[in-house]
């Protein structure tokens, strides 16, 4: 064989080979950028969820499944089987999430159940519109939301307080005013309706109502925090201070903590029985 055919050979041979190699790596294409992508979808779902521990989790809870006289669950088979048409969206779940995050909401559609912290009911999150959050982690949040829908149980929402029972009266913003006699056992049972335990023994969203460490609980916290010089509120008794951070949640807020968050609303949906029940089970907690 001459030198030139020769190099003619060894040419052939290695188009023959590039060609080779270029057919594998495209037959191995699709299972690349689908493993690509599924490992990209993971790294968003978990950049969401520490976003959502850091943004969303005081309202909607650590789990997402919500809190009571707040915020819905997010973590609901209902969200995922019946809040679009419930909103009559049009668009995919994905959107819908996207979109409510990034502009917030002016009202709550289920004010009787969820007023949310105010107005608005649900801020802005989107950085377009003043929030603190990118387009892309609006997403990430988004995507780690969505993962909870293959998973999602039914989420029994408790129902908001009836009308009261003869005898008893709503509380109002009075702190002064004489209370029935409460009973501890009864107020435990209110606050576990009412989603109080969410935020302050499950959680860390609002004041730790039990001991821990150092710290005494609220019982004798309460003592205290009227003394403390930083003080903003009116009570001058503990049951005083348990009572305003229950119907005035918003005149002191305890420093670390953050105000809007405790729902509004007791001073007009809770009895003066209630919160008697509910003062009397605090005050257990030394």
């Amino acid at each position: 064989m001459s030198k030139i055919s020769f190099q003619i050979f060894l040419g052939a041979l290695f188009i023959l080979a590039t060609g080779a190699i270029i057919l594998i790596y495209g037959l191995n294409e699709e299972h690349r950028m689908a493993v690509q992508s599924a490992a990209m979808h993971g790294r968003a779902i978990e950049q969401g969820a520490a976003l959502f521990e850091q943004q969303c989790s005081r309202c909607h809870g650590i789990q997402g499944t919500g809190i009571p006289g707040l915020c819905p669950p997010l973590n609901d088979r209902a969200f995922f089987d019946k809040r679009l048409q419930e909103v009559n969206w049009s668009g995919s779940m994905e959107d819908y999430i996207v979109a409510t995050v990034s502009s917030g909401r002016l009202s709550s559609t289920r004010p009787q159940t969820f007023p949310g912290q105010g107005t608005p009911a649900m801020p802005s999150f989107s950085d377009r519109f003043g929030g603190p959050l990118r387009e892309d982690q609006i997403r990430n949040l988004a995507a780690f939301i969505m993962n909870w829908e293959e998973t999602a149980e039914t989420v029994t929402v408790p129902e908001p307080p009836s009308e009261p029972a003869a005898g008893t009266k709503i509380i109002g913003t009075d702190i002064t005013q004489t209370l029935p006699a409460g009973d501890a056992a009864a107020g435990e049972k209110l606050t576990s309706t009412l989603g109080c335990v969410a935020c302050h023994i499950a959680s860390n969203v609002g004041p730790a109502w039990r001991a821990t460490g150092s710290e005494p609980g609220i019982g004798s916290l309460a003592a205290q925090l009227i003394h403390d010089p930083n003080y903003t509120g009116h009570a001058t008794t503990p049951e005083q201070y348990l009572v305003e951070s229950i119907v005035d949640p918003n005149v002191f807020v305890v420093p670390g903590f953050s105000s809007g968050i405790m729902p509004g609303n007791y001073a007009t949906s809770l009895t003066d029985q209630d919160v008697a029940d509910l003062v009397a089970y605090l005050l257990t907690l030394k």
